[in-house]
């Protein structure tokens, strides 16, 4: 099943620099194994913004919830999620 992914960052102003650059280092080593695996098969930055829009090809619901929730940043993040099906005039 594919899925868009709206996720929008908000971490703590007040959040030490060394605490917050091993998140994203440990962020940055799961999503680029989650697109190796080709669950996430794409990524997007939303110019301006500390913002993506990606497109996950998972099993279920319930896979999805699961990969989202193992983000390092997803205490940090507000994600909206929306399902996908193939359109029927695409090639």
């Amino acid at each position: 099943m594919l899925f868009m992914v709206h996720m929008q960052l908000d971490m703590p102003a007040d959040m030490p620099a060394e605490q917050a650059n091993e998140i994203k280092a440990r962020e940055k080593a799961y999503s680029q194994q989650l697109q190796r695996e080709g669950k996430w098969p794409h990524i997007w930055r939303i110019a301006g913004e500390s913002a993506n829009y990606s497109v996950f090809d998972v099993a279920d619901n319930d896979e999805l919830h699961a990969l989202l929730s193992g983000l390092p940043l997803f205490p940090y993040l507000k994600i909206k999620v929306t399902a996908l099906a193939r359109h029927p005039v695409a090639i």
